[in-house]
């Protein structure tokens, strides 16, 4: 997957049947800004030499930022406040905002009223502690000062993400890419581990399954869920650099990757292998979906004591009653969430499914590192 740098936008890395590498030249194209182009498009913006987030990241984040500072004016109001004085703190908040933004200006040399041309940590700091301090001026409200701080810290982390590692472009092409995923992935499920499905029926079968799921709050439920994710993406970042590593050795084009382009590199390996998980997850869940809405009537949940919930779908089938249940889903959703994790381990540590998931992006590899060579040839070309 790790490229659409090829002409007509070939994706370099995809999973879906295997191919020979082909040399990647980008004819016609003889100027750096069109290999920049591709590889912001191919979600390798860490590709292009030169850049720094001062410059290449925040500018480009800049007008959202801006929004949502000025947009942050209304952390100075309460609710039980008269109009007149929450417009006089209205008012407040934003001479606050704007006269920090141009004492800052000052400091850096620049005009009052300047948009700065690159964003700095100076501004950074004043985008996550200037509207925070806001609630605190108006009404000592300490809860909303820290949740604005800390809501504009992970607005900047996910701004960062987003711009600096091609988000958007990977997850684009992720998109495009779900149906062969889904393919690939179950296809490798149902090769490397069969046993997983019958240990999963197993446990689907179980009384105690049923019974706990059915029985756990709301919130617990999503908590569980959030802790299968959490501990597969945690065994899979601990293993991204060591697999990263390899597959540039396999690969072996052009000069080595600097340490910001290797994290780029692990980004799309854990984009696309947390696409597999997610459709591997979905799958399965979908599959007892069907089949407990058959096998699983409500004479064999009653003897099991189930708490049911309400029925989410409810239809007749050759003559027989079947419902959809709110346990149905719950304990379907577990036994998916439990394979993903089984499957997020298993895809890098079983040989079967590390051949099955790295072999074709490490061969479709040279092509990407071909073309960063050629971009880096051409750029030093220029520069000398």
């Amino acid at each position: 997957m790790l490229a659409r740098i090829a002409n007509g936008g070939t994706l370099v890395g995809s999973t879906a049947g295997h191919r020979p590498p082909r040399p990647l030249k980008c004819e016609g194209v003889s100027d750096l800004a069109a290999y920049e182009r591709r590889f912001r498009s191919a979600g390798l913006p860490l590709f292009i030499a030169g850049t720094t987030a001062r410059q290449d990241v925040w500018t480009r984040a800049a007008p959202l930022l801006a929004v949502v500072f000025v947009g942050e004016t209304l952390g100075a109001i309460q609710l039980d406040w008269p109009l007149l004085a929450n417009l006089g703190a209205l008012a407040g908040g934003l001479a606050i905002l704007v006269g920090a933004f141009g004492v800052l200006n000052i400091a850096r040399g620049r005009p009052f009223w300047s948009l700065p041309q690159d964003v700095g940590n100076a501004e950074l700091a004043a985008f996550v502690l200037v509207p925070a301090a806001l609630p605190l001026i108006f009404g000592g409200q300490v809860g909303s000062a820290v949740v604005t701080a800390g809501a504009n810290l992970l607005l900047l982390a996910l701004a960062y993400a987003v711009i600096a590692y091609g988000l958007l472009a990977i997850l684009r092409w992720a998109t495009v890419r779900l149906v062969a995923q889904l393919g690939a992935a179950v296809g490798v499920l149902s090769r490397a581990v069969p046993l997983l499905l019958v240990f999963a029926l197993v446990l689907f079968i179980n009384t105690e399954m049923w019974q706990v799921f059915s029985e756990m709050p709301d919130a617990f439920l999503a908590l569980v869920g959030a802790l299968f994710v959490v501990a597969g993406s945690v065994f899979v970042l601990v293993r991204l650099p060591r697999e990263v590593r390899q597959l540039e050795r396999e690969a072996g084009a052009g000069p080595p990757l600097e340490r910001r382009e290797r994290a780029n590199v692990g980004v799309v390996l854990f984009v696309s292998q947390g696409l597999q998980i997610l459709v591997v997850s979905v799958a399965i869940a979908g599959f007892f979906v069907v089949f407990g809405s058959l096998a699983i009537g409500p004479v064999v949940r009653e003897a099991w004591a189930v708490h049911e919930g309400s029925a989410i779908l409810s239809f007749t089938l050759f003559g027989e009653h079947i419902e959809v249940t709110e346990a149905l889903l719950r304990v379907s959703g577990g036994i998916g969430a439990f394979s993903g994790l089984y499957y997020a381990i298993a895809v890098l540590t079983d040989s079967t499914y590390r051949e099955e998931f790295l072999a074709e992006l490490t061969a479709e590899m040279h092509s990407t590192f071909a073309a960063r060579a050629e971009y880096r040839t051409l750029r030093a070309a220029q520069v000398t």
